[in-house]
């Protein structure tokens, strides 16, 4: 008897049960781990984790009601794909009540933050935005950069979107209002004017080549020009300048021309035409093509122009677009100040409770608004554009590199390109300070957040290059080991392929640790230098044991190139880290219980380190904020009973 054919939906429906009975236990258990959950939450607002089976963070989420947030999650099959897989890996939950949406806003963002879920949409970025700060806890006030936690007495302006924007800017304003941009410690040590006094860059306020009257008064010029209340700034100038040369000071007056120079240039340079000098805003704009994502960024304030950033958030590709803006938001925010405006390319669902959570970490009211026309209208287009035109260079060195990781893939004879790449090299100088150094590639460039630096901890000769490489892969390796295997829940940080900076002896030291590691099948690259140093001449060590030379204009050889180069510039930068330390070094570092205020006590009280050693215990004793458990532990320190 002939079987009567399936129907396709028939069909579907079958394998989908079939599927969860025998091919997805994971996501059944995933489920009942959520049930169980669900028994014991209420409808208050807060915040859960999913959680795995060893303990890691795989999502963080908000709710108004977290009684029917989290019981959406047992839908099973009809979750789309990439719930389905949250849920299969879930194996419990925790769960933080708050008083408001809100709150459980602020509280995402920070937990987001600080575990970095696999499947939250997450910033790649997370260098902070830098700031000009004005000191003004000193008599004479520095205008310097600054990066990191907001200090007393000290007023900041930002962000800015780059390190290079805000050292333009500052070498515009010490042309401009000639303040000081030493250290306190380098200022309270002149005799002389420095150089930018000599090039009109500073007044010299450390030798009195100014009053404190006229310092503040620059100040006062400083601060309404960064105020937004330029105008005023180049009004004033503009006198002075027509009154140096209607009294034939003529040197005077260039001094004042120079100035307006440096005046326009900055207002040429963040000019925006916003139409309102006192526009206060981040304009913020979201694109996706390709599966790619940007959030394009200007920084507007005062009406002036302190640039823009474009942002690719990771794990954004199955997520609603407005659902990924509201996310960012929520993290972007999380330690940069928000503006009073947020001007937005689209309107969001949740931006009430996004302005109550910014206004409650800025302490001020903050407004979400999606402008349709006019001036603002025209600011957020241009964010858009913006926004495109980064995803189109983005996928153009996406294409590029994918085009080269197929091609060393097929070199290496790999059964796919390689995903993720690591490339190590060495750093000291005579075997002094010695170091290693990790840098990580992948499809979409370097991933800054994955290099890492070794400092030497193994008993072996100073400037044994063979030794460092071993000592750098077997801790590397090692700590993967012990944290979980590939395939686990962190199993993206294994590496696909090693490129190692040297020649057959680095090689032959890599693979000794992998294979003494049980991983032989870990796939190892040498770039070694051609003859007399060459580029262009490196030698490949293949990981056969074969050498073979690329073509000096194959893009697969510059590509090579640029990692090993990475390698080297980066290793060579935490050497020089390293060494600048060791420079200042003190012997005080070594003594427990010494921090940084006492050493200073100290050093202050006894002149150096040396005369802190030969001093007796009753000397020590007179050292102020001192006391005699501490003296009696520098004393025995120094002079240990033999």
């Amino acid at each position: 008897m002939a079987e009567t054919p399936t129907s396709p939906t028939r069909f579907l429906e079958e394998s989908a049960a079939d599927t969860v009975r025998r091919g997805r236990p994971d996501l059944a258990a995933g489920t009942e781990a959520i049930r169980e959950t669900l028994r014991t939450l209420s409808s208050s607002p807060g915040v859960y984790r999913m959680i795995d089976e060893a303990g890691a963070v795989l999502y963080v989420g908000k709710a108004r009601n977290l009684k029917a947030r989290v019981a959406s999650y047992t839908a099973g099959l009809r979750l789309p794909r990439r719930l389905q897989r949250m849920v299969a890996q879930t194996r419990s939950m925790e769960v933080v009540v708050t008083g408001s949406e809100a709150e459980a806003l602020l509280l995402e963002a920070q937990l987001i933050k600080r575990f970095r879920p696999p499947f939250n949409v997450l910033l790649r970025d997370d260098k902070s935005f830098p700031f000009i700060a004005l000191d003004e806890g000193h008599p004479f006030p520095r205008l310097a950069k600054h990066r990191g936690a907001k200090r007393a007495k000290t007023t900041y302006y930002g962000p800015f979107a780059s390190a290079g924007s805000v050292t333009r800017t500052l070498t515009a304003l010490q042309k401009l209002f000639l303040l000081r941009s030493c250290t306190d410690s380098f200022f309270a040590n002149r005799t002389r004017p420095c150089l930018l006094f000599q090039i009109r860059r500073c007044s010299a306020p450390c030798v009195g080549r100014i009053d404190p009257a006229g310092y503040a008064e620059l100040v006062s010029d400083a601060k309404a020009f960064l105020s937004g209340r330029s105008q005023a700034v180049q009004r004033k100038l503009a006198s002075a300048m027509q009154a140096a040369a209607a009294a034939q000071d003529y040197e005077l007056a260039a001094v004042f021309r120079d100035r307006l120079r440096a005046l326009t240039f900055i207002q040429g340079t963040q000019a925006i035409h916003a139409g309102d000098t006192r526009l206060d805003a981040d304009v913020i704009a979201l694109a996706r093509r390709e599966g790619l994502t940007c959030i394009q960024v200007f920084f507007i304030r005062q009406g002036q122009n302190w640039g823009h950033r474009a942002l690719f958030p990771a794990h954004a590709g199955e997520v609603e677009e407005a659902q990924v803006l509201t996310a960012f938001l929520g993290q972007f925010y999380a330690d940069l100040p928000p503006p009073r405006l947020l001007l937005l390319d689209r309107t969001l669902e949740e931006a009430g409770t996004l302005a109550e959570a910014l206004a409650t970490r800025a302490g001020r009211a903050v407004e979400l608004r999606t402008p349709q026309r006019g001036q603002l209208r025209r600011l957020v287009d241009q964010a858009s554009r913006n926004a495109a035109e980064a995803i189109d260079r983005r996928l153009a060195v996406t294409g590029t590199q994918a085009r080269q990781l197929a091609a060393l893939g097929e070199l290496l004879g790999l059964e796919q390109p390689p995903r993720r790449i690591e490339i190590y090299d060495n750093s000291h100088i005579q075997g002094s300070n010695m170091l290693g150094a990790m840098v990580v590639a992948d499809s979409g460039g370097f991933v800054k957040a994955g290099y890492r630096k070794f400092n030497r901890k193994g008993d072996f000769r100073p400037g044994d290059d063979f030794a460092m490489m071993r000592e750098m892969l077997t801790r590397r390796f090692q700590r993967l080991i012990d944290g979980a295997g590939p395939g686990a829940s962190d199993g993206e940080d294994w590496p696909d392929l090693l490129l190692i900076d040297g020649g057959r002896g680095q090689v032959s030291a890599a693979r000794a640790v992998l294979e003494a590691l049980g991983l032989e099948d870990m796939a190892v690259l040498g770039i070694a230098k051609g003859p007399d140093r060459n580029a262009g001449r490196e030698v490949l060590h293949l990981p056969d044991g074969r050498e073979h030379t690329l073509p000096p204009n194959d893009p697969l050889l510059f590509f090579l190139q640029r990692l090993r180069d990475e390698a080297h510039r980066f290793a060579i930068g935490a050497h020089r880290q390293k060494r600048a330390r060791a420079a200042v070094a003190s012997s005080l570092d070594e003594v427990p219980g010494i921090g940084p205020a006492r050493k200073k006590a100290l050093l202050m009280h006894f002149g150096t380190a040396r005369a802190v050693r030969a001093a007796s215990l009753e000397d020590l004793l007179k050292a102020p904020g001192i006391s005699r458990a501490t003296a009696e532990a520098i004393h025995a320190h120094f002079h240990p009973v033999r």
